[in-house]
């Protein structure tokens, strides 16, 4: 028994040797492998700050993305509020075109009582509607026709060269909101 305990540990040398070369031999695989590591670990430290410098990107052009929101509907939001009584505006007009015809003809009649309170109520109204922002096209007979600012309704003969593609007559006066139209002026071109 002694014989085989003795012979079994001489086995067990010879592959305690082999074991300890295999021991050699995987730590000498681990210090490559811990070499390969290292070099491992730089490139995965450039590729973690590659992907940090990334995500600072997306982090800034989302920033940005983000900040031309808050200006773009804070535009918006201004530009909202200068037209929000847009509708109102526009029922008003033809109150206020009847206001101008009433004043023609009232200044016509002999009643200066009447006159002076139909006056009245027509300079109120306009100025209600200049608070509001509301202001008149200025185009008047003689100015060169700009479909961006007027609309033709007719074409007639131009007494004059000199009235060709100009304005003959305002048949009906324009308003603005701001800087938009919102109705534009109706007049008679030279042809």
């Amino acid at each position: 028994m002694f014989k085989n305990f003795f012979k079994n540990k001489s086995n067990m040398t010879t592959e305690n040797t082999e074991f300890d070369q295999e021991i050699d031999d995987v730590t000498l695989e681990n210090n490559a492998n811990g070499e390969q590591l290292i070099i491992e670990e730089l490139s995965v430290e450039e590729q973690l700050a590659q992907d940090l410098a990334k995500e600072k990107d997306k982090f800034l052009r989302l920033f940005a993305e983000f900040e031309n929101y808050k200006r773009r509907t804070t535009k918006e939001r201004v530009e909202l509020f200068k037209t929000a009584n847009q509708e109102v505006l526009l029922a008003m007009l033809p109150v206020l075109d009847d206001f101008d015809r009433a004043m023609v003809e009232i200044n016509k009649s002999e009643d200066e009582l009447l006159a002076k309170g139909v006056e009245l109520i027509h300079e109120k109204l306009k100025g209600t509607l200049v608070s509001k922002g509301l202001e008149q096209v200025d185009v008047k007979a003689g100015d060169v026709f700009d479909a961006d600012f007027a609309e033709a309704i007719t074409q007639i003969p131009a007494a004059s060269d000199k009235m060709k593609g100009k304005i003959v007559d305002v048949l009906e006066k324009g308003y603005k909101l701001g800087d938009k139209i919102i109705r534009f002026p109706k007049v008679v071109i030279g042809n």
